[in-house]
């Protein structure tokens, strides 16, 4: 390669950068805009609807709560509690011991009065056999409750061992570790009855982080603000991709995940497309995308909702191990899921599916940490040559830190506007604080984790799942 050719790449490089990062930010500003009328929308729309119909409704269609268990002995008990508390009249919940190594089963037996029972399962979709077999309460108060024993196979394992269970229409999963509020299940089972040409196949809600709230008998009695940077920015984050990313994808019916902590499902469509595949770490995002590429595939019209309320609460990672752990997957899984269907990408017979939404995440999830790690290699090389014009770079550097600022105050606005979840003293003020801090605290693990989840991915064959310690939410 000439050294003119190399002095012509070198001057291009900068602007695909340019237009790359003009493009990023376009398509915030304008997700966000749609997130926030959306969310605002709804709030005053809800306000008026009566959800104890749904609520006292014998006719309100029929849900099962579907909850994976591994090793869950601290908070298993109270978690159970927090789900049976539903206000939903027509629902029941399977718990799905997944091969627990701790005492996890013991706990359930004891705290629910459970029993051994014969049961028929409908094997519609391959899972592990049974360990210890299926148990009912002998308690009237807890009828409800089915807890199921079975082998290790993982959590999408797991999930698909709730299907062959349920026999409800649809089924909400969850993961058991997370607090699901009283009036979660008519909320979100709203989208699915409203009247349309197009079905309802999913939906999803608002999951906010527990850590430092105070639980009770299962319900979530104090919402109080986390004492470190790191879960603090998980919370602004997530007001971030739930406020101001997913709300507008659900407008433009182009949303390709619904968080694993809560979603609710037509149970028909996702038995139809084999359930949750058990070769990928992000199980919660593959089937959204098989399910609605059967959709595509069906010509039929459907629709991924999306419920802007704070329906559910998970304890979210309070150490960096743990963090870099649990986004080193998430990175690993939305990887998968686009090779995995990478036929649906770019090709107009898929829609908006495959023409905004598949590009839209490959390029602006999947590959926006390695073109940002990319850049900055380029700039150190840029120093290095003594070729920086620092005027350009730092006005550059600049904007995009003020825009990530401003990104971060537009959500917690939306919040303060809509659900205002944290209401004590100096909580508003130490959420600003945070989303100074986050681009130099809590950003640069996020990209060690997003890369660390490349090469893990590529070169790490073994499949890794990573553990999440849980410490417990705090109990009044």
């Amino acid at each position: 390669m000439g050294t003119s050719t190399l002095q012509i790449i070198m001057s291009i490089i900068p602007y695909l950068f340019f237009i790359f990062s003009a493009i990023a930010i376009g398509s915030y500003i304008i997700l966000a805009i749609i997130s926030a009328i959306e969310t605002i929308e709804y709030v005053k729309k809800n306000s008026f609807v009566n959800y104890k119909e749904i609520l006292s409704s014998t006719f309100s269609p029929s849900i099962s709560i579907i909850a994976p268990a591994y090793n869950e002995s601290l908070n298993i008990v109270e978690n159970v509690r927090s789900l049976l508390s539903s206000h939903y009249v027509n629902y029941d919940v399977i718990i799905v011991n997944d091969g627990s190594k701790d005492d996890s089963l013991n706990k359930l037996i004891d705290a629910y009065d459970l029993v051994q029972i014969s049961y028929h399962i409908n094997e519609q979709i391959k899972t592990k056999p049974l360990r210890k077999g299926i148990y009912k309460s002998i308690n009237p108060a807890f009828d409800k409750l089915t807890v199921i024993d079975k082998e290790n196979g993982g959590k999408a394992d797991a999930l698909n061992m709730g299907l062959n269970i349920s026999k409800n229409k649809y089924v909400a999963c969850i993961d058991v570790d997370c607090l699901l509020l009283e009036d979660a299940l008519q909320k979100m089972i709203k989208p699915f009855l409203e009247t349309t040409d197009a079905k309802v196949i999913a939906a999803g809600g608002v999951i906010r982080i527990a850590n430092s709230c105070t639980v009770k008998d299962g319900k979530l009695l104090d919402i109080n603000f986390p004492k470190t940077w790191l879960e603090q920015g998980q919370i602004l984050e997530y007001l971030r991709a739930f406020l101001l990313g997913r709300m507008a994808w659900s407008r433009l019916n182009g949303l390709l995940v619904i968080s694993g902590a809560f979603g609710l499902f037509d149970k028909k469509i996702a038995i139809k497309v084999g359930g949750y595949d058990t070769n990928t770490v992000g199980e919660d995002m593959e089937i959204i995308v098989r399910m609605r590429r059967y959709m595509e595939e069906e010509k039929q019209k459907y629709k991924v909702a999306y419920i802007p309320d704070p329906l559910c609460w998970t304890e979210a990672p309070d150490n960096y191990k743990t963090f870099i752990s649990q986004r080193n997957r998430w990175t690993r899984g939305t990887i998968e899921t686009l090779k995995k269907h990478r036929k649906i990408g770019f090709n107009p017979k898929y829609k908006s599916l495959g023409l905004i939404s598949y590009p839209y995440w490959f390029f602006f999830e999947r590959m926006a940490p390695i073109i940002e790690v990319a850049g900055i290699v380029y700039f150190g090389i840029l120093i290095a040559l003594h070729h920086v014009r620092w005027d350009y770079s730092l006005v550059f550097i600049i904007f995009a830190y003020l825009f990530s600022v401003l990104f971060s105050i537009v959500a917690i606005i939306t919040e303060e506007l809509t659900y205002h979840q944290y209401k004590k003293k100096r909580i508003g003020f130490n959420l600003l604080k945070i989303a100074f801090l986050e681009p130099f605290v809590n950003h640069p693990v996020i990209l060690y984790a997003a890369i660390s989840g490349n090469i893990d991915y590529y070169f790490n064959k073994k499949k890794k799942w990573g553990t999440m310690t849980r410490k417990g939410m705090t109990k009044a």
